[in-house]
């Protein structure tokens, strides 16, 4: 239950709910369980008429207070005998009416609250997502993320809300019930409820199996998820390379795999039904067998009224104890699910704002330096870079050139601050990447990926994604028109309302580019790192792209990352990456002088050219 405990701030949140919730359970309680002490004299009060004897009021100190009260104003008025039974018959109804309307209470408020649990949790791990690193999403499937956000969220619904629900309704009602059947006779009390030790017993050991089945079951469940998230987003990979059988037997695997564990898993829970039928039965058996034998012998004062109370009792209680399987059950999954999540909200991101980035930078006019870099990725042990030191100056354009491998991208995304260098230091200006708060430093750099991602909306919001406001109609197009997408975008049908579909799939390679690149460039940022933003587009559109960069950048830090070469735009220096270290620096014309790898790149281009 420790790690349920995670719930109770939640709970503390919507206290009035569930103290009104745990009120109305009581209530409901209160008044249903009169029904058995009336119906306990009305059976007392006809046989009584039936034998004509005297009326017997043995049993009326034990009786609820407000039960008395009815039975004295009955007597007292000296109702005829149908009058009695119409009467009481009324009241029962009457209590059934009162006890259904608090239990209807009783489910607005700890349901409804419970609902709300549900959705402030949803909130909150899926805001905890967004903070995590990009190493976290490295080594965590997408599926597996979903998984837990949805499926284990729900089961720890079902804990805060109809579990707790029943947990309290099964505490009020054997409460009740055994208060007054100790009342009314200890001795056919201890009788009824003997089975209860092996209850116990059987519930504890179910419990065990069902924790460790639905651990598995969850497990299963998130690989589940994964496999078919990845076959849906790479459905062009596997229809292009014929593996739709292959694929589907694969999930067929993990979902027989799942339906076993969920099928393992049914049956031992269905272990609980027929146990509480059983001991259900065992008690009222016991109850009217033993009180039948005091009623006969006439001892301990039992009635046959007192029987049927008993028998009533039982009955009332056997909804609740039937229950507990069925709550046991949600509460193991609850736990499994909810250490589930603990393993993510307990995880803490390794890129956030310390004491000393809280103070806004500002990059205009800054230079940025890199000492001594070196990166090591944590989940393959991969060197991408070695002792990497350059400078660029505030307004220079440079080339980041390389072969695939050699480290390029690692640096845009080490200046991004999306990981955190396992040596040496970035600066921009005099502050250290890593002081500058995250949000600023990437709302100030505009940056292009080498791996397009474009969400399903329309293009203008695509194209505005990275604004705090509304994009105004005539940015989105300017930006467009830079990028050299604007003339794709009026042949679309609906133009810039058309929505792009998931990944930016109903899009040509270059449009996704092109589309990118003007979400980069809206943002009108002080720093532009472009990552072989232009692999996908002809040469004449390259060539308008590079044309509107090169006016687009003028004043501005770029980093162009590629293994190509533009000839169109002009830098100020080449960095030259071999292997994560540095082979060269120096001007284009410097280093086209020389005899190298940019040197023999440049000309072989010039040649296809």
């Amino acid at each position: 239950m420790k790690h349920l405990s995670a719930i109770n701030k939640y709970f503390w949140k919507y206290r009035v709910r569930l103290l009104l919730g745990v009120v109305f359970i009581i209530l409901s309680n209160y008044f249903r369980i009169l029904s058995p002490q009336v119906s306990g004299y009305i059976i007392n009060k006809v046989e009584q008429h039936l034998s004509s004897a005297a009326v017997s009021h043995h049993g009326n100190q034990h009786y609820n207070i407000a039960v008395t009260s009815f039975i004295d104003a009955l007597e007292n008025h000296q109702f005829t005998f149908s009058n009695v039974v119409i009467l009481c018959g009324v009241t029962l109804l009457l209590l059934a009416l009162i006890g259904g309307f608090f239990m209807f209470l009783m489910r607005q408020t700890i349901i409804v609250m419970s609902r709300h649990i549900e959705y402030d949790q949803k909130n909150e791990v899926y805001q905890h997502y967004q903070m995590l690193d990009m190493h976290f999403y490295k080594t965590h499937n997408t599926g597996d993320l979903m998984n837990r956000i949805t499926e284990d969220v729900s089961r720890i619904r079902m804990y805060t809300g109809p579990a707790v629900m029943y947990f309290i309704n099964l505490t009020a009602a054997i409460g009740f019930s055994v208060y007054f059947m100790v009342q009314e006779n200890w001795r056919l009390t201890l009788f009824v409820l003997s089975p209860l030790p092996v209850l116990a017993i059987t519930i504890y050991y179910v419990n065990t199996l069902i924790n460790k089945k639905s651990e598995r079951i969850q497990s299963q469940l998130s690989s589940l998820t994964t496999t078919a998230q990845e076959s849906y987003s790479g459905i062009r990979v596997i229809k292009s390379f014929v593996q739709e059988k292959a694929t589907k037997m694969f999930f067929d695997n993990n979902s027989e795999e799942y339906k076993t564990s969920a099928i393992g898993l049914a049956k031992v829970e269905s272990i609980y039904f027929p146990a509480m039928g059983l001991l259900i039965g065992l008690s009222t058996l016991l109850t009217i067998a033993v009180g039948g034998w005091y009623y006969v012998h006439h001892q301990y004062n039992v009635t046959a009224g007192t029987i049927a109370e008993f028998v009533l009792y039982i009955n009332f209680i056997t909804f609740p104890v039937s229950a507990i399987g069925w709550t046991a059950s949600i509460v193991q999954r609850a736990i499994v699910s909810q250490r589930r999540l603990n393993e993510f909200l307990d995880t803490k991101p390794a890129i956030y704002d310390t004491k000393t980035s809280l103070a806004p930078v500002n990059f205009a006019g800054k230079d940025i330096k890199v000492e001594h870099l070196t990166y090591v990725y944590q989940n393959t042990g991969i060197k991408a870079l070695n002792d990497v030191s350059f400078q660029i100056k505030s307004g220079e354009r440079v080339l980041l050139f390389g072969k695939t491998g050699s480290g390029k991208s690692t640096i845009a995304q080490l200046l991004l601050h999306f990981y955190n260098a396992t040596e040496g230091k970035i600066f921009i200006g005099d502050t250290e990447v890593k002081d500058i708060p995250v949000h600023q430093l990437r709302e100030s750099i505009g940056f292009i990926p080498q791996d397009i991602f474009l969400f399903s909306d329309t293009v203008t919001d695509n194209i505005g994604f990275g604004l705090h406001a509304v994009a105004d109609t005539k940015e989105v197009e300017s930006a467009a028109m830079m990028a050299g997408v604007h003339k794709d975008i009026l042949g679309f049908k609906e133009q810039y309302n058309t929505m792009i579909g998931e990944r930016g799939v109903t899009l040509s390679g270059g449009q996704k580019q092109r589309i990118s690149i003007a979400r980069a460039l809206i943002k009108k940022p002080d720093i532009v790192i472009l990552d072989d933003c232009l692999s996908a587009v002809d040469a004449k559109t390259e060539q308008e792209i590079v044309g509107n960069l090169d006016r687009f950048l003028t004043g501005k830090t770029a980093i162009i990352i590629t293994h190509r070469i533009f000839t169109h735009l002009k830098f100020d220096k080449v960095i030259i990456l071999e292997d994560g270290a540095i082979k060269e620096i120096d001007t284009p014309e410097a280093l086209l002088q020389r005899d190298n790898y940019y040197a023999q790149m440049y000309h072989l281009q010039m040649a296809k050219n």
